[in-house]
C-alpha cells in the first residue's frame, strides 16, 4: 500500500474536478490525485441524445478560460482526433453533448494515473498528528481496499438526481431523466408516456419521444408546474452575470437576499434552449397535419401524488392546476421524472463532519475561495497557501456564490481560484473585472447624497 502523501486529493471526477486535474497537471510543485467510483468518465450518460448540444460555448471546456494554450483544450482534442476542420465548417458554437463527453474521456486518458476510476471512497478520516486526510476506498471492480493520504481535499461529487416527495420511492419502472436513454426502448413499448419537468432535460426527452409518437402509437404527455415553457435567458448583458464581479456581489449579500435571488433566477440556468422550444413546436405542427396527435402539454400543473397501478402496470398521477385550483388525475404507463438535481453531502464526510462549516444538515458554509473547513472561517484570507486540513468544494455553493455554480463556463475560473488558494500564488491569472455593468451601488454614493 502506497505511503505517498499528496498535496491534495479530489473526490469525484466530473467536468469540474477533471478541469482541476488538467490545470494542475503542469504545476510541478503541486501533487494531486483524483478518485471516482465510476469505471470510466461518463457525464450524464443517460442523456447523451444524438443531436443534443451543450448550452454553453466550446470555450467553456476544461481549461481554455484559464489557459487557452493548454494541451487539454477542446480545440486540441478536435485537432488530435481529426475533427477540427469539420467542427470549423459546422459553424456551431456549441459542441454536441456526446462530443463533449468524448472530449472529457480523452482528457482523462491523457492524465494517466493522476485520475483513478473505479475507486469508491467510503470513509474519510483526519489524522491530526500528521495533519493528513486518510481516504479509504474500495476498487469497484476487484473489491480491493485502498488508502490515499493527502493534506487537503477537493470535493466534486456532483449533484445527484432529485425526485420530489410526491414521486419518491415509487415501485415499478419510473425513471429519472438521468437514466432516460437506458430506458427509452422500454418506454416506447408502452401505451403512454408522461414526462414531468420544465427544464432542458424534460424538453429534450419530450422532443425525442415526440419524433416517434405516431409511428409507435403511444400517447405522450408533458406536465410542468411552470406557467409556461421558459426559454433560457441568454442575452449578452445577462451573460455578464457569469462574471467575477457578479460572484463577488452575490457573495457579499445577506443570506436571505441570496436565497430570494436564487429562486428568482431559475431562467438563467434552468430554462430551455429557445431553438429546442421552436423545434418542438415545428414537429408538433408537421405531425398534426396528418390528423390529431395523442399529445398533451400541461402547464401550471403540479404533481401532488403518484401511485403504482398494478392492474395496468402503470401509474396514476394526482395533478393540480395552480391557476384554477382544480385537482384531477392522469393515468400513464411510462413515467419520466425530469425533476433535476440537488446537492447532497456525501456520506463519507460523516467522520470529519466536525471539521467542516455547515448551514443546516446538508449545506456547507462556503467561503469566497470555495473553502468549507472551519479553519478557513477562523483564519481569514491572507494570501498564503491553504494550510493542511483545507477542504474545497466544486458545485456545492449555489446558495453562497449564485447560479454560476453549475455553469461549465465558470469551471476554469473556480479552479484558478482554488489553485491560487492551494499555492498562495496565481498559476493562472484570476480575472477580477470583465463586466461593463455594475451590480451594486457605487461606494461613497450614500455619503455624497447626504452631504447635499
Amino acid at each position: 500500500m502506497s505511503t505517498t502523501v499528496h498535496d491534495f486529493a479530489a473526490i469525484g471526477v466530473g467536468p469540474f474536478n477533471l478541469g482541476l486535474a488538467c490545470l494542475s497537471d503542469p504545476i510541478t510543485e503541486l501533487d494531486g490525485v483524483f478518485l471516482d467510483s465510476k469505471a470510466e468518465f461518463d457525464w450524464h450518460g443517460g442523456m447523451l441524445l444524438r443531436d443534443a448540444e451543450l448550452q454553453t460555448p466550446f470555450m467553456s471546456d476544461l481549461v481554455t478560460l484559464a489557459d487557452p494554450t493548454s494541451p487539454y483544450s477542446f480545440l486540441n482534442y478536435l485537432k488530435e482526433t481529426g475533427r477540427l476542420y469539420p467542427f470549423y465548417i459546422r459553424e456551431r458554437f456549441y459542441p454536441l453533448r456526446a462530443e463533449y463527453n468524448d472530449y472529457c474521456r480523452w482528457a482523462a486518458a491523457k492524465l494517466g494515473e493522476k485520475v483513478r476510476f473505479a475507486q469508491r471512497v467510503d470513509r474519510v478520516e483526519y489524522d491530526a498528528e500528521q495533519a493528513l486526510y486518510l481516504l479509504h476506498s474500495i476498487d469497484t471492480g476487484t473489491g480491493e481496499r485502498g488508502l490515499v493520504r493527502a493534506r487537503r481535499l477537493v470535493l466534486g461529487t456532483g449533484t445527484p438526481p432529485y425526485v420530489p416527495d410526491a414521486c419518491r420511492d415509487l415501485p415499478g419502472d419510473a425513471v429519472h431523466s438521468s437514466d432516460y436513454l437506458f430506458a427509452k426502448k422500454a418506454l416506447q413499448d408502452k401505451r403512454s408516456v408522461t414526462v414531468v419537468g420544465s427544464g432542458q432535460s424534460a424538453a429534450e426527452i419530450f422532443h425525442d419521444l415526440l419524433q416517434d409518437v405516431d409511428a409507435r402509437g403511444y400517447e405522450l404527455n408533458w406536465v410542468t408546474r411552470s406557467p409556461r415553457f421558459f426559454p433560457l435567458e441568454y442575452t449578452k448583458l445577462t451573460l455578464e452575470m457569469t462574471s467575477p464581479e457578479y460572484a463577488d456581489h452575490f457573495f457579499s449579500l445577506p443570506s436571505q437576499t441570496r436565497k430570494r435571488l436564487v429562486g428568482s433566477q431559475k431562467n438563467l440556468y434552468k430554462g430551455i434552449d429557445s431553438e429546442l422550444i421552436n423545434a418542438i413546436y415545428d414537429l408538433l405542427y408537421a405531425k398534426s397535419g396528418r390528423g390529431p396527435l395523442p399529445v398533451r402539454l400541461m402547464t401550471n400543473t403540479e404533481v401532488t401524488g403518484a401511485a403504482r397501478d398494478e392492474g395496468t402496470a402503470g401509474y396514476r398521477l394526482a395533478l393540480r392546476n395552480s391557476d384554477q385550483g382544480r385537482d384531477f388525475a392522469l393515468d400513464t404507463q411510462g413515467l419520466v421524472l425530469a425533476t433535476g438535481y440537488r446537492y447532497r453531502a456525501p456520506a463519507f464526510l460523516e467522520s470529519i463532519r466536525d471539521r467542516l462549516a455547515w448551514e443546516g444538515r446538508d449545506r456547507f458554509r462556503v467561503r469566497r475561495d470555495y473553502r468549507v473547513d472551519l479553519a478557513a472561517h477562523a483564519d481569514g484570507d491572507d494570501g498564503s497557501p491553504a494550510p493542511a486540513g483545507a477542504v474545497f468544494v466544486q458545485n456545492a455553493e449555489l446558495h453562497t456564490h449564485g447560479f454560476v455554480s453549475p455553469d461549465l463556463g465558470m469551471g476554469a475560473y473556480r479552479n484558478s481560484y482554488i489553485l491560487r488558494a492551494l499555492l498562495g500564488r496565481e498559476p493562472y491569472p484570476v480575472e477580477r473585472s470583465i463586466a461593463f455593468q455594475e451590480f451594486g451601488a457605487p461606494l461613497g454614493a450614500e455619503a455624497e447624497v447626504s452631504a447635499r
